[in-house]
């Protein structure tokens, strides 16, 4: 069963298995909900009843860190992009994990983000106007590198304090560096994604520089300016922040507005009524979500689905299956802006629920409601290409005219 389980995963990969990993999910979960992967090295999860206790249990389940690393992948430091993930928010337990954490929610408040909204709404209202431009003589625009690309950089920019001037050659890095989330990779890409963390860790260095020099009104130089201010505590900060700030929410639209126009009578629902956003943005995220995948281990032996795990070996928890499974969604492969079943995982759960869910849900809801007054012929206008990592979903080309 393993075997047969294995090759699932590996053709989570291929053309078909990126277009529509859900079948491949569903089979996960029927014949092969716990299994020990030899591809991922890995124990897998694919039902909602066994991801989510584990990613709320961060006393019981640890992300597997530098210490973690250090005893059962030996030799992961010689890949720059695995040490620069290491030392971020998102991959440490506590102490560290919640000293780091509550330094980075002194400046990154609820409040902050609220008063983001007008930012918010000029960058929507920016984007689409440019999108509105392009296709006003009835061709087609590419709305990946048009719209939700230049929106999210811009509201996390100007949040961080980078210069639009960089935004290209950023989300060049980090696309890279997103890449690092698939266990399975060849060795040719792993060195193109440590070249991409060097000079991604190298970028916001320069960038702290700059701001203890000549601070300014934004989060980097918010957070220099706090007691006991350290270089590297404000590095990864950045780092996490601004990666994550955009990439994995650009992915989720842009699956999330195909899945709209490939779903017409959903978008018709949208258009008609803009209050619908909200509940839309959320749908998006459950059904076809960029974050796939996430990874723990166990501190102590565990059962998990009638299967004893180890301690210490690694657990990939299958976001996108949990998010489709039948056990806690009704209809699950139902695409439903007006859906009432709560939440999925795509942010996580517990000790590592993701910093910046409100200001993502924020940009989504805005741009799905101008989307839906401004634009109600809305549709695809060419070959839609998805990016190649099954681990972080998204659109590498989505036309679309108007």
């Amino acid at each position: 069963m393993s075997a047969a389980a294995d090759e699932a995963l590996l053709s989570l990969a291929t053309p078909a298995g990126l277009a529509d990993p859900y079948p491949v999910y569903a089979k996960l979960r029927e014949e092969a909900p716990v299994f020990r992967s030899e591809v991922y090295d890995s124990w897998v999860l694919s039902r909602f009843a066994d991801c989510q206790p584990i990613l709320a249990d961060g006393a019981n389940f640890l992300v597997l860190d530098a210490q973690w690393r250090d005893e059962h992948r030996p030799g992961w430091r010689d890949n720059p992009a695995m040490v620069l993930l290491a030392e971020l928010l998102p991959w440490k337990n506590p102490p560290e994990h919640t000293r780091e954490r509550l330094l980075l929610m002194r400046d990154f408040t609820v409040r902050r983000v609220q008063a983001l909204e007008p930012a918010v709404r000029r960058a929507v209202d920016r984007v689409l106007d440019r999108f509105a431009d392009t296709t006003a003589d009835g061709s087609a625009a590419e709305f990946v590198d048009t719209v939700l690309y230049p929106l999210g950089m811009a509201v996390i920019g100007d949040l961080v304090g980078v210069p639009e001037a960089d935004h290209d050659e950023l989300r060049r890095v980090t696309d890279l560096i997103g890449r690092q989330v698939n266990p399975a990779m060849s060795a040719d890409l792993r060195a193109e994604v440590d070249a991409a963390a060097v000079e991604y860790r190298a970028y916001f260095g320069g960038l702290i520089e700059q701001r203890r020099a000549e601070p300014r009104d934004d989060l980097t130089s918010a957070l220099l300016a706090g007691p006991d201010a350290d270089t590297e505590d404000v590095l990864r900060s950045l780092v996490v922040l601004f990666g994550g700030g955009y990439e994995t929410t650009a992915g989720a639209l842009g699956i999330g507005i195909h899945a709209l126009l490939t779903h017409p009578e959903q978008f018709a629902l949208l258009a008609g009524d803009p209050g619908l956003a909200a509940g839309a943005a959320e749908e998006m995220l459950r059904w076809d979500g960029s974050a796939q995948m996430s990874q723990r281990a166990a501190v102590r032996p565990a059962v998990v689905g009638g299967v004893e795990l180890p301690a210490g070996e690694a657990i990939v928890v299958l976001i996108g299956a949990a998010n489709r499974d039948p056990a806690r969604f009704a209809d699950p492969d139902r695409f439903d802006i007006t859906r009432d079943g709560g939440r999925g995982l795509f942010f996580g759960h517990g000790l590592h629920l993701c910093l910046g869910a409100a200001l993502a849900r924020l940009e989504m809801t805005v741009l799905l409601e101008q989307i839906g007054k401004r634009f109600p012929s809305l549709a695809i206008g060419g070959e839609v290409r998805r990016r190649p990592n099954p681990a972080l979903r998204g659109m590498a080309a989505l036309p679309l005219t108007r």
